[in-house]
């Protein structure tokens, strides 16, 4: 099992008008559970891993997620974690380096020590 405090840091994204030109920014309170949940929604179907473990697998995320939100820590099966740990590992923007928040919530994903 992995424990994973959530923290909370504050980005800025683009403000649209109706026509979709972009017309300044706001800020938006964002997490790690952000971070995973826009890697996993942007992976080309084809990449997506298919049948009935991994459909579990994606279960247990959404349910671990849920949970994470109510009481500020994620906690995931050591399968879990490492489904995640190599999306991130492979898949993760190098531009989103560029946002600390990003950078220290990956960072202590990672890092997350295997508790027993």
């Amino acid at each position: 099992m992995r424990k994973i405090k959530i923290e909370t840091w504050k980005s800025n994204v683009p403000k649209y008008d109706d026509e979709g030109k972009i017309v300044g920014s706001t800020e938006k309170d964002e997490t790690i559970l952000d971070v995973i949940n826009v890697l996993i929604a942007n992976k080309d179907p084809k990449e997506m891993p298919r049948g009935l473990d991994n459909f579990r697998t994606m279960n247990r995320i959404s349910k671990a997620f849920e949970k994470a939100e109510k009481e500020g820590t994620l906690e995931l099966e050591e399968v879990d974690y490492s489904f995640i740990k190599k999306d991130l590992e492979k898949n993760i923007p190098s531009m989103w380096g560029f946002n600390k928040g990003i950078m220290k919530a990956v960072e202590d994903f990672l890092n997350a020590k295997e508790e027993k």
